[in-house]
């Protein structure tokens, strides 16, 4: 049985703290397409791993989900690093997203999300730190937001972030559960948010609402964000219930519909809302039925698959794949193709790295980082 001192989930476990090896792994090829894919383990034994980021020198850091980040240098995973908040391990929540300031470089800065506790329950939560230059712990470590309504809910916490041009962090937060939420001006929960590094609303934000964070409403569960860099317009991917997993591209001010919309069902079975449209709710511009339960989505601008250039790229958790949306020039969506199915396990985040190659973390017990190259050239 748990206890409660293992309800809050802190870096001070002592026999967490010794540094893991790298997989040993051989890689692995699979074709996709006319192309083949070479899938490389980088570094196993991470529990939960949540979400990956590139260091400027090539190194990776890591978050794992009960509350441990760490960094993967030269095959040797670190220890944790110290100076983490203290953390909700409960349920989907914990340590989730991580992503790196645009001038880390200089600053060392970052960003990362969790499941927050406090009085009556946790919530989703956003910090900004500084990476200490010895890289073994953490240092001004702010909480620069924290959503409005805590409950004692374990699921549906959002949280990956995406840093906008001019510096502005959006972040999304699912509906925690309780589905009218979403539609409720007044709560945090069910949207999409834009703040500043300094935790103020963006100025960009619709004026005259409740919420100056709130940027879009009606979202079930956002999991994955991301800005394309080519135009910088957003883009998320979410839950649906029994079917009606989402990709929208969220503006300022609209509402997605959930729960009044749905191309799902709930899971008992019975039709959600009103039907799949209505008047003043936006359409999606892509969806499942039946859900592939998506993790993270990425748009890929990258020279090592020049083919997929523009195309969308989700993490799924339900089938352990990868699926590549095509994109026309004009954004229209075209076919599916499903890479890796069932072959590594859940698949919680999916990242472009500098070099055009994508990483992966697997959310399992032995959860592993992996990184997918082109394969089967000289």
């Amino acid at each position: 049985m748990p206890t409660l001192l293992g309800r809050y989930a802190t870096l001070a476990a002592p026999l967490l703290a010794l540094a893991l090896p790298a997989s040993a792994e051989e890689p692995r090829e699979h074709r996709a397409g006319n192309l083949t894919l070479k899938v490389t383990s980088i570094a196993g034994g991470l529990e939960h791993p949540w979400s990956v980021e590139v260091l400027p020198d090539g190194a990776y850091i890591v978050t794992e989900r009960p509350g441990r980040m760490r960094i993967i240098r030269d095959g040797e995973v670190g220890r944790p690093l110290g100076g983490l908040p203290r953390i909700a391990a409960v349920g989907q929540g914990g340590l989730l997203d991580i992503a790196i300031a645009p001038d880390f470089a200089e600053t060392r800065r970052l960003f990362f999300t969790a499941a927050v506790p406090g009085p009556g329950g946790q919530g989703t939560g956003v910090f900004s730190a500084r990476l200490s230059e010895n890289e073994r712990r953490l240092e001004d470590v702010r909480r620069i937001f924290l959503m409005n309504k805590l409950t004692g809910a374990g699921q549906h916490f959002g949280s990956r972030i995406a840093i906008a041009a001019d510096g502005s962090l959006f972040f999304g937060i699912g509906d925690r559960g309780d589905e009218d939420r979403a539609q409720d001006p007044a709560d945090h929960a069910g949207k999409i948010m834009r703040i500043n590094a300094d935790g103020m609303p963006s100025s960009a934000n619709p004026k005259g609402q409740p919420l100056p964070e709130v940027w879009s409403s009606g979202h079930r569960n956002p999991q994955g964000i991301t800005i394309d860099p080519k135009d910088d317009r957003l883009f998320t991917v979410e839950h649906g219930a029994r079917g009606g997993d989402e990709i929208n591209a969220p503006e300022a001010g609209n509402n997605y519909g959930w729960p009044v919309i749905s191309y799902g069902k709930h899971y008992s079975g019975a039709e959600i809302g009103i039907g799949q449209r209505a008047e003043g709710y936006e359409q999606p511009l892509h969806y499942w039925d039946p859900s592939i339960a998506p993790g993270a989505l990425a748009v890929y601008r990258g020279a090592m698959f020049p083919e997929w250039d523009g195309d969308f790229l989700v993490a799924a958790l339900k089938y352990q794949l990868i699926t590549r949306i095509e994109r026309g020039e004009d954004g229209s969506i075209g076919s599916e193709e499903r890479m890796i199915e069932g072959e590594y396990g859940r698949i919680r985040d999916v990242k472009v790295a500098p070099d055009g190659s994508l990483l992966l973390v697997t959310d399992e017990e032995e959860g592993q980082l992996l990184r997918i190259t082109r394969g089967g050239e000289s």
